[in-house]
């Protein structure tokens, strides 16, 4: 069985959605009821490969918000993901993916050193954070929609925002190996990270944030977006293929602007209708068919019976691994989304 833990992007989000699936006590209250709720599972899901083989899962809802993060309640945000991993284990969950936050906050809080939740001792290999599968994905997307828009890689300047992160370095890795792109365009908070990773490359461009956007044919967003960050769109190359794998997803909302083509990254797209409710709430545009790639992996990892921590850590991600992964995608009829906004 396969687990998916995951949270709502917003209290707002989490207040509509409780009452939505029924938990009328959740629906009135504020940040610190949320602080302190507990995980629960919330939906049973059935998903069928276009092998014709049947696998059933849980979604697992962390009860983690955002705003527990904006409001530097940490030792709650860091509960409520060990608690929802505890949780996961508990109901004899093989094989679980952290969606959205649950990864970043797992490596960049170092839980691995949480090793015992009440009477559970947490199995770490029953765990993934699905970036390989993002990763793939996102490449993918890349290559796939940047010719429909008359962009030619072979020509082309791509600029990834968060490139020292767990998926921007395996997207850079990629793009390097796999691609002709004509030049990559490094940004990302730490220069020690950055430099390492030109140096690994041997190849791309450090650069700001401000210096990199007008210069991108391709900006493939993957670091989180910091409150107060302004784009132009009016200073971007027209077209400019701009891939959003953050979440939540905000730059449709933020960038319109004729010639700038916004799509969401990291998001696939089976090719049978899976029987769940969960992706209507995180409003997916077709949501028996479309997901998270990181909740994607978990479901490929339980179809392959590969119970491991497939994806583990930051920046150990290789382009072999991405293969496997990706080999598994298309065996069970997974394709990248590639409607652009």
């Amino acid at each position: 069985m396969f687990g998916l833990i995951g949270h709502l992007t917003s209290l707002e989000h989490a207040q509509s959605v409780a009452r939505e699936l029924g938990y009328p006590e959740y629906a009135d209250q504020g940040l610190d009821f949320w602080c302190s709720a507990p995980p629960q599972i919330v939906d049973t899901i059935k998903v069928t490969s276009a092998t014709g083989q049947q696998i059933e899962g849980r979604y697992v809802e962390s009860c983690f918000l955002p705003e527990m993060l904006a409001t530097r309640r940490i030792k709650a945000a860091t509960r409520k993901i060990i608690n929802a991993m505890a949780h996961a284990q508990k109901h004899g969950i093989d094989i679980t993916a952290l969606g959205g936050f649950s990864s970043i906050i797992f490596e960049n809080f170092n839980l691995e050193q949480i090793q015992q939740v009440r009477n559970i001792k947490l199995e770490f290999e029953r765990f993934t954070t699905g970036n390989t599968h993002t990763a793939y994905i996102i490449c993918r997307q890349v290559e796939q929609v940047a010719p429909k828009l008359g962009i030619d890689l072979a020509k082309a300047t791509v600029a990834v925002c968060g490139a020292t992160g767990d998926i921007g370095s395996a997207v850079c890795r990629w793009l390097d190996a796999r691609t002709d792109v004509a030049e990559l365009l490094l940004i990302a908070r730490n220069q020690e990270r950055l430099q390492a990773l030109q140096g690994e490359l041997g190849r791309g461009k450090i650069m700001s944030l401000e210096e990199a956007l007008p210069q991108a044919d391709i900006v493939v967003w993957v670091a989180s977006m910091p409150k107060g960050v302004e784009i132009d769109p009016t200073t971007l190359k027209q077209p400019c293929l701009m891939i959003d794998g953050g979440y939540p997803k905000n730059l449709a909302t933020m960038i319109k602007h004729p010639g700038v083509h916004v799509l969401n990254g990291g998001i696939v797209e089976h090719s049978l209708d899976i029987d769940w409710k969960i992706m209507k709430i995180v409003n997916m545009d077709v949501p028996a068919r479309q997901l998270f790639a990181c909740f994607a992996e978990s479901m490929l990892l339980e179809f392959e019976k590969l119970y491991t921590n497939f994806s583990w850590g930051r920046n150990q991600i290789t382009l072999d691994k991405m293969d496997l992964i990706g080999q598994a995608s298309i065996k069970h009829g997974f394709q990248p989304l590639l409607t652009v906004a």
